[in-house]
């Protein structure tokens, strides 16, 4: 694995996901990670279904933000949203996998730009999420 690999890799678990609480209640996993993508997953708990039996909308939003901030930040600059979208296109229920998918799609010393494709354990697409962030002056600090 190279460097960056590694420095990404250190950024989003030892100083990003141990200090969330929120992706951490929602039982976030990260499968993949590298500068610019993150997937990771997490299960619909009982308390994460809305009252028409199914997942709310903002958990796949939550989940997508999530995927979002970790891929944006890979690269050791601290960054923030600065605007976000969701289309949901599936409904979920209780004990539904959600996987997110987070790729760059463009990056220059203030801005970057994310697209978030989820999808359920069948591999069917549930939502669709753009992201822009800022990228501060700040480096995480290793």
């Amino acid at each position: 694995m190279s460097d960056s690999h590694d420095k990404a890799n250190k950024i989003v678990q030892d100083l990003m996901l141990a200090n969330d609480h929120f992706s951490n209640w929602m039982g976030i996993q990260i499968i993949e990670l590298s500068p610019g993508f993150c997937t990771l997953k997490a299960t619909v708990k009982q308390d994460m279904v809305n009252g028409f039996g199914i997942c709310h909308g903002g958990i796949t939003y939550s989940i997508a933000d999530s995927a979002l901030a970790f891929a944006s930040n890979s690269h050791g600059i601290k960054s923030v949203s600065v605007e976000t979208s969701i289309s949901h296109i599936k409904s979920e229920m209780l004990g539904d996998e959600i996987t997110a998918i987070a790729k760059e799609k463009g990056l220059n010393t203030k801005l970057g730009f994310y697209e978030v494709e989820l999808f359920n354990q069948h591999k069917t697409l549930i939502a669709t999420f753009k992201g822009t962030v800022y990228r501060t002056s700040k480096e995480w600090e290793l």
